[in-house]
């Protein structure tokens, strides 16, 4: 068992702090779920990723279970309370499964937050120095949309597995065929009707973000439904869009996301591959299960691609969906909702020079979600 001492740290700093608080990339994505053992046998089984280290009773942790599951630079901290006062018990009785943390690696964690803080972000955690026999990681919290959460990581003087309390588990290879996801592209959120413009203010004032692209609801919208949707990034490898309801004829896929995830909180996570391909033949093979597409979306996608050369009979057998925009074209697929509640879904993406989300597939992907809430009786 692994020694852990946790101090708070008494480091500061002024808004004289760089616009990006030394923000580097998504450290790690946080679910909090009834059952984690489960859930991180669905990552392990169903999306081929390694359990590379866990938390327990065992491993000193006596009021949780946390499961760490990579593939890539893609790192997952699954978790469940052990306790049924504890916060996760309650978060996950509110929210059913979801997202809890969007954790930040950065160069300074105190730096970081008291940046972040004095730009005016509600402080949820202050920085505390954890240490054992590997190192010292230092983390510091904030609070972003709804109950979801941002955590400072400082991890340069830690050589562990994860963080300290963490310890590597029996079995680490993964199950099943590879499937080939490579890193984190883009974590999007769902908030409510208005509160659009206040989050995109709070990660460019706070966090230093820009405006990367934006749609409107005459971009993202069917016939029935319709959604504004803004993409702020730190200029690098952290992108994150933000989509909020617009009014429509019926209830949108935001409208009934809130409604079930109790408030504003992560929607879909992109993860990236260089072989989108083999990536959805392997999930397909391992049981995930897709958003359907209907063949006429291909005869369209071939005029709107005219000149790109693809396999487009591969494509249209797996449901992959594709578009273009100045700078290349990308691939695109999504998955039905991973958690009981219809809250939040993965997108497996490849970008062949393509900066954009797929506005060209946009019209196509929200019929498929709204087919799935037909069925559900939610449109």
């Amino acid at each position: 068992m692994s020694a852990l001492i946790e101090t708070t740290s008494t480091a500061t700093t002024t808004t004289s702090a760089p616009s990006t608080l030394g923000l580097e990339a998504i450290d790690h994505i946080e679910w909090w779920v009834g059952n984690a053992r489960a859930f991180a046998a669905l990552l392990a089984s169903g999306f081929g990723f390694a359990v590379t280290a866990w938390a327990g009773p065992e491993t000193g942790c006596h009021d949780r279970l946390s499961y760490v599951l990579e593939q890539g630079s893609v790192r997952f901290v699954v978790t469940s309370a052990l306790d049924p006062d504890s916060p996760i018990t309650n978060h996950v009785h509110r929210h059913g499964d979801g997202v809890r943390d969007v954790a930040f690696t950065v160069v300074d964690a105190p730096a970081a937050y008291r940046g972040a803080v004095d730009r005016g972000a509600e402080a949820v955690r202050p920085p505390a120095v954890v240490t054992d026999e590997h190192g010292t990681v230092v983390r510091a919290t904030i609070a972003a949309y709804g109950e979801t959460r941002h955590t400072f990581v400082e991890r340069g003087r830690y050589r562990g597995p994860f963080a300290p309390g963490f310890e590597l588990p029996e079995l680490t290879a993964p199950l099943g065929p590879a499937v080939g996801l490579d890193a984190v592209d883009h974590v999007v959120a769902n908030v409510e009707l208005g509160a659009l413009d206040r989050w995109v203010d709070f990660y460019g004032r706070v966090l230093g973000f820009e405006q990367l692209l934006h749609f409107d609801d005459d971009t993202i919208s069917t016939e029935y439904s319709a959604l504004m949707s803004t993409v702020v990034w730190d200029g690098g490898r952290i992108v994150l869009p933000i989509n909020e309801p617009a009014n429509g004829r019926r209830k949108s896929q935001i409208e009934e996301y809130l409604d079930y995830y109790r408030g504003p909180g992560v929607q879909h996570i992109a993860l990236r591959t260089d072989d989108i391909v083999g990536a959805v033949r392997s999930l397909r093979a391992r049981g995930v299960r897709f958003l359907a597409v209907p063949p006429a979306y291909y005869e369209e996608a071939r005029r709107r691609l005219d000149g790109v050369d693809l396999p487009w009979d591969e494509l249209a057998d797996l449901g992959i969906l594709v578009d273009r925009d100045p700078e290349g074209h990308l691939l695109q697929i999504f998955t039905e909702t991973v958690t009981g509640r219809p809250t939040a879904f993965f997108e497996i993406i490849q970008r062949e020079g393509a900066r954009g989300f797929g506005a060209g597939n946009f019209k196509a992907l929200f019929e498929a979600i709204e087919r799935e809430q037909a069925r559900r009786g939610n449109l």
